[in-house]
């Protein structure tokens, strides 16, 4: 189990190779990266007519969201047979484009890397604790929380 939370971007291809690097127990591996797209979402925003994103800051506070990661991750490997899972999650000043997050499953079995990789995206999306602040035009605005993504999350409550 690996959590990193990092400024600087990441190289998929390598860290997947990481992953399953001599593990040959591993029947399936699954990704998710998650990248700055160019527009703002608007279905919660009154203000937005899903203008041009021009640059987003994910701020965070350090230690606190490294064991709040590590605690969603340890919670996933409880839930379901991993033989490894990776965590990166970036901070700092993005891009359109730029990579965010990168989540990585690997199990025996397709099902657990499928399932435990869904349920670490929406755990990811509404637990880990980022702050994002969008630039627009050069106005700047805060993110705030979609009720979509804490409903597709409370699937996973027990």
């Amino acid at each position: 189990m690996t959590v990193r939370v990092q400024r600087e971007d990441f190289d998929t291809a390598a860290e997947l190779e990481r992953v399953a690097a001599g593990q040959t127990q591993i029947g399936a591996v699954v990704t998710f990266t998650g990248l700055v797209r160019d527009f703002a979402d608007a279905r919660n925003d009154t203000q937005s007519d899903a203008r041009g994103v021009q640059r987003m800051t994910l701020e965070q506070y350090p230690g606190m969201t490294q064991r709040q990661l590590e605690a969603i991750v340890a919670e996933a490997r409880r839930r379901w047979p991993l033989d490894d899972c990776l965590v990166i999650h970036r901070y700092g000043e993005l891009l359109p484009g730029d990579r965010i997050v990168l989540v990585v499953t690997a199990s025996a079995h397709r099902q657990a890397a499928f399932e435990a990789s869904a349920f670490l995206v929406d755990w990811l999306k509404t637990r880990a604790p980022f702050w994002k602040l969008e630039e627009h035009g050069g106005q700047r605005r805060w993110v705030e929380a979609k009720a979509s993504d804490d409903e597709a999350a409370s699937r996973w409550n027990r």
